[in-house]
């Protein structure tokens, strides 16, 4: 697949320079095709026999499949979730964190894994995102180290596989800036969130919850999914797999939509992101204050002189699609396989 008929399989595109892949990527059309038609066929056919049944679990098991490729992991460590938030709160719920628990984190996190963190029980130690820092900050009470492969701020890329070795302490990997826009894996991780609707360009309200070791996580908030057999009482025994930790249904169309998404990816998709976004920092140097980390991935931040938001409403208005970081005074470019140079372009002129 060339450039050109890669960024033919979004119709967007045709109007828009999309530049907000980490709040919603662009919809692609064999995704909307796929969605539309699994509705056409509930409409025309209803939900219900066997065979409709029967054909969602197989959709469900090879999307799992789908997702452990994506990032070097087994299907059987796969849950379908929600969002990336609702697997943070599945790890959070299910470790058994008590006071004098420690979990660290760090100041440049999303309230997505933030909540359930606060939520937890456990001490919080909030330190910059810094490796070393989070080093420094893991003492023998701290029982996670929780933050994001690609920092949603700036969009540095942090080393968590070393800080897993170097520490001995189990990590969980918010993947919801990572997964879709560099090449990232599950390896040297105990939990990895994954978003379906940003970098990977899926239908909203999807994702997967990537569990290393599925028994060292208690299953608190079981879906019909979780059981292979349950008891009047309700005590359950859970599947052997992190299907325990499935959330809910995923209608038929959802499931092809998601799985087109996955398939439509070309093999060249995290080289031309890292191009596009090293040339929108080239483009923006010397025009905004960059905040370039050491290590970037595909989202570009900058700090500019006038108010972030009515600068992402102006922008909005020339067609081109950022966002604002509310409280940090930050605008945000998601650069994606399908940005093009002309895309870039539209957003220097429009910064003026």
């Amino acid at each position: 697949m060339t450039f050109d008929e890669a960024r033919a399989l979004f119709p967007v595109l045709e109007r828009i320079a999309y530049l907000n892949a980490g709040t919603f990527g662009p919809l692609p059309r064999p995704v909307a095709e796929a969605m539309t038609a699994g509705i056409a066929h509930d409409l025309a056919e209803g939900r219900t026999g066997l065979p409709y049944f029967e054909e969602t679990i197989a959709a469900r098991d090879e999307l799992r499949g789908a997702f452990a490729a994506l990032v070097h992991a087994e299907r059987e460590q796969v849950a379908l979730t929600s969002s990336t938030s609702e697997g943070c709160a599945i790890v959070l719920r299910g470790l058994g964190l008590e006071a004098g628990d420690e979990i660290v984190t760090t100041t440049d996190e999303h309230f997505g894994l933030l909540g359930p963190i606060g939520a937890s029980g456990a001490t919080v130690v909030v330190v910059p995102p810094d490796p070393e820092c989070i080093l420094a900050a893991v003492t023998p009470r701290t029982k996670l180290v929780a933050t994001s492969q690609v920092l949603w701020t700036t969009g540095a890329v942090l080393p968590l596989s070393d800080l897993r070795e170097r520490t001995g302490v189990p990590v969980l990997a918010d993947g919801a800036q990572s997964v879709g826009a560099i090449p990232a894996t599950a390896q040297g991780v105990d939990f990895l969130t994954i978003s379906g609707q940003k970098w990977l360009c899926g239908p909203d309200a999807t994702g997967a919850l990537v569990v290393g070791d599925p028994e060292r996580l208690a299953t608190v908030s079981p879906s019909y999914f979780a059981q292979t057999r349950y008891e009047p009482d309700g005590s359950f025994e859970p599947h052997a797999s992190a299907r325990r930790f499935d959330t809910g249904w995923w209608a038929p169309g959802v499931l092809r939509g998601m799985l087109a998404a996955i398939a439509l990816r070309p093999d060249w998709a995290h080289e031309r992101a890292a191009e596009a976004a090293s040339r929108c920092r080239m483009l923006l140097e010397g025009r905004v204050e960059l905040l370039t980390p050491p290590v970037p991935a595909t989202l570009v931040a900058f700090r500019p002189e006038e108010e972030p938001a009515a600068v992402v409403e102006r922008l909005h208005a020339a067609g081109v699609h950022v966002r604002e970081l509310p409280g940090r005074g930050i605008v945000r470019a998601s650069c994606g396989w399908w940005t093009s140079d002309d895309d870039l372009d539209r957003l220097v002129a429009a910064l003026g």
